[in-house]
């Protein structure tokens, strides 16, 4: 890999922050119940008033993992964007769902991250000895980023440990038994924004950084981390013409040791950073469709398969048509691109899961109460013949007063919590609540105010 002058300077500064001490306990505080961040983007002076805004405890999709499954204790724990009781600015919020009791715990409140922006909004990681692992982003440069971990293992009532303070966004955190950490993320360079990941054994003591792909304006990027712990990631690209609403093609990339080295999907080696377009590593071209990233899915053979959005435009409203929802699967020999269905936004988001050839889709496919805009009733949608033909196999909420946005796949889901989302008004600032769902599509929604230290959740 060749190094820029830039490169190893940025190396050396983010090198420096990373081997900072820890900074206290923190995370002591509880919550008296979940109320998630309400936030809108770019204001669009029309009937759509933003060009995506709604309840956004769980956005955005760049942010994986968010919750994980720990059979250990038979918990979910989740991280989220939560707030004040008078809704006013950004808090992180760390919590579990009980699979034993069926019950949640009061919220522990990580830290006020002094800011309304859901960018900033945290992910979680679990590492092999049960410690909990919140890696809280910052938008951008002009904020700080965290990273903490559990005092106890597979505990949030002890308290968190800081361990560093810097400067990272979206960020996706794996866990990869035998090797550590793989960081995923984004650092942002004269308003560019290229993809890097960083290794670590045990969460304090970080190999040299590696630049993933710098293309162009930069990227988005979701990832996944198979079972057998490869890693693999679908990014896109802002084209240096169209500013970074623009985004464009797809890619595909993946890890077999814990972000060591990278391959394409037939395991070919990949040189890095990724450029000028990486065209071994692309899935496809888009010929001026945009290209909004949902989920990553493995099938039976261990084959990716990329959920995605394509859209003609980015601004709200009817004037670019419906947006297709599309899967790319790679079959062993080529992808396979196949249409989904369509919805009214560019940020509606669906998680995808993949068990063998039966794939589910949870997104807000329905028509909610404020159409053209982020999010609306969450559906639950099925095929049996690995994505050829959809249908809706069952709808999850309905008559709602607020859109619902953003459901999350937690990492190893168990079937008890399978999704996790949250609702609230997109065209003028709301409180917004928190919902998730089991594997057979029952709602229940997390109590907004809690008088006693458990709960059981609200059956919609």
């Amino acid at each position: 890999m060749i190094w820029s002058r830039i490169d190893r300077v940025l190396w050396v500064l983010c090198a420096l922050t990373w081997i900072a001490p820890a900074q206290g306990i923190h995370g002591t505080t509880k919550a008296d119940g979940y109320r998630g961040v309400w936030y809108s983007n770019q204001p669009s002076k029309d009937t759509y008033v933003y060009k995506y805004s709604g309840g956004f405890a769980t956005y955005p999709q760049q942010h994986v993992p968010i919750a994980v499954y720990a059979p250990e204790v038979k918990r979910t724990f989740f991280v989220y964007g939560g707030t004040s009781a008078d809704g006013k600015g950004l808090l992180h919020m760390v919590s579990y769902y009980d699979h034993g009791t069926g019950t949640v715990p009061r919220p522990t409140i990580l830290m006020d991250k002094k800011t309304g922006d859901a960018h900033d909004n945290p992910t979680l990681s679990i590492d092999g000895e049960g410690y909990l692992w919140v890696f809280s982003n910052a938008h951008g440069t002009a904020r700080r980023a965290y990273v903490h971990r559990s005092s106890k293992p597979w505990s949030i009532d002890d308290g968190f440990e800081r361990i560093t303070e810097t400067n990272f966004s979206y960020g996706q955190p794996w866990w990869v038994d035998g090797h550590g950490f793989c960081f995923l993320h984004t650092r942002y360079e004269n308003g560019r924004r290229f993809l890097w990941t960083w290794r670590s054994p045990d969460g304090r003591t970080w190999a040299t950084p590696q630049r993933l792909a710098k293309m162009e304006r930069g990227h988005y990027q979701v990832s996944a981390l198979r079972e057998d712990g490869v890693i693999g990631t679908a990014f896109n690209v802002h084209p240096e013409k169209g500013g970074l609403n623009a985004r464009t093609d797809l890619y595909w990339a993946q890890s077999p040791d814990g972000g060591q080295t990278w391959m394409t999907v037939s395991g070919e080696a990949l040189e890095l950073p990724l450029g000028e377009r990486g065209a071994t590593a692309r899935v496809r071209e888009t010929q001026g469709e945009l290209v909004y990233l949902k989920d990553i899915g493995f099938d039976g053979g261990g084959r990716p398969v990329i959920l995605y959005l394509l859209s003609r435009g980015f601004e709200s409203g009817p004037k670019h048509g419906l947006r297709r929802w599309v899967t790319s699967h790679w079959t062993g020999e080529r992808w396979r691109t196949r249409q989904v269905t369509t919805s009214d936004h560019n940020y509606d988001f669906g998680s995808l899961y993949v068990e063998g050839d039966a794939w589910m889709i949870i997104a807000p496919f329905g028509k909610g109460p404020h159409p053209w805009t982020t999010g609306g009733e969450m559906e639950l949608w099925t095929t049996t013949a690995s994505g050829e033909t959809w249908a809706r196999a069952k709808r999850l909420t309905k008559n709602s007063v607020a859109n619902h946005t953003y459901a999350r796949r937690p990492h190893r889901a168990h079937a008890g919590f399978w999704a996790l989302w949250a609702d609230g008004h997109t065209l003028k600032r709301s409180g917004s609540r928190l919902y998730f769902c089991d594997r057979a599509g029952v709602v229940r929604r997390l109590p907004a105010r809690m008088k006693t230290a458990v709960s059981v959740p609200e059956r919609l």
